[in-house]
């Protein structure tokens, strides 16, 4: 008698793992996936930066770390302006990403120029609409 159990419960705990998965895969086939291709392409020509151009030297790192801190601590920044990308080399700092509005854009660019160490501000920032 509890062998039989044991393989009933067996069986619906089988069964009903395989369901929950199948309806994991349908979720995730419905799920609209991102469609950045454009801007896939125009970021693998050699004149755009990308987080892989972040220089591993200690200023430059310490650079984008400080204008990190700068820009989150920001409360009147959108979500987009406090994860824009800020890419560091030889004291060149590249940000890129979507604002909000001018405004920010702005604003981003004036809080780089304001930490030490930084030679020259590259805003490619974009406004989101």
């Amino acid at each position: 008698m509890k062998s039989i159990t044991l393989l009933l419960l067996s069986m619906v705990l089988i069964v009903g793992c395989s369901k929950n998965r199948s309806e994991d895969k349908q979720v995730s086939q419905t799920a609209v996936e991102a469609d950045n291709s454009g801007r896939n392409v125009r970021d693998r020509n050699d004149q755009t930066k990308t987080p892989e151009d972040q220089s591993e030297n200690e200023a430059d790192r310490t650079i984008t770390q400080n204008i990190r801190q700068v820009i989150t601590a920001d409360d009147s920044l959108s979500t987009n302006a406090k994860n824009v990308k800020i890419i560091t080399n030889d004291g060149t700092v590249t940000l890129r990403g979507p604002v909000k509005s001018e405004k920010e854009k702005a604003e981003i660019e004036a809080k780089a120029k304001q930490v030490a160490g930084v030679k020259r501000v590259d805003n490619q920032l974009e406004i989101a609409s």
